[in-house]
């Protein structure tokens, strides 16, 4: 006699409302909420990856800077600028470390579709921080190195253009897809993939 398929209740329908052939209506893929959850977690490693890099690199940077003769002669301001910057540095470097702390603690207890909402939920966060972090770096460099309000404007175009590349394109592409569905097959108001919807 015929078996019924993996992953589909006894009527033959699939258990996230897919056919029986176990296409998944929500993604255009044949996959479990399982295995939708495996794929999602390593597009998210690979994020990580590049925003880690970025991080270590400029918490490196401005951790090395308050041992520099130079430190000693930074104005009250400027060694404002510099603690609010390390700061915010470190909470960036926890934001985008969490999610494979996150995803230690919860691995072999079945949670993976929830591992990976929460780790893409403190993935943006970080983001947020780091592009703070950025501006405020980038505030204490040009201040040092001009001495005058230009840095301001400086900063505050690179701030524009952070934006512009990391959140307004994306958000531009959303809307310009006007919830058709993008190349790996999900509706483009699923493309942040956040994990099971219910």
């Amino acid at each position: 006699m015929g078996q019924i398929p993996a992953g589909s209740d006894g009527a033959g329908r699939d258990r996230d409302g897919g056919d029986p052939a176990g296409l998944n209506p929500r993604s255009g893929r044949r996959e479990t909420e399982e295995e939708r959850a495996d794929r999602q977690w390593g597009d998210l490693l690979q994020e990580l990856r590049v925003a880690q890099t970025g991080v270590q690199i400029l918490f490196g940077f401005l951790l090395a800077v308050v041992f520099q003769p130079r430190f000693a002669d930074l104005s009250d301001v400027d060694r404002n600028i510099y603690v609010v910057t390390v700061m915010l540095g470190s909470a960036t470097a926890a934001a985008l470390i969490g999610p494979v702390s996150y995803h230690r603690l919860l691995t072999g207890r079945r949670m993976k579709p929830q591992t990976v909402t929460w780790a893409s939920r403190l993935t943006k966060l970080g983001l947020g921080l780091l592009f703070c972090t950025m501006c405020s770096t980038l505030l204490l460099i040009l201040r040092v190195a001009l001495h005058n309000v230009t840095a301001l404007w400086l900063v505050g175009g690179m701030a524009l253009w952070f934006l512009v590349c990391w959140f307004v394109f994306p958000l531009w592409a959303i809307a310009r897809g006007d919830g058709r569905r993008s190349a790996d097959g999900e509706d483009a108001r699923d493309a942040d993939d956040s994990g099971p919807r219910s």
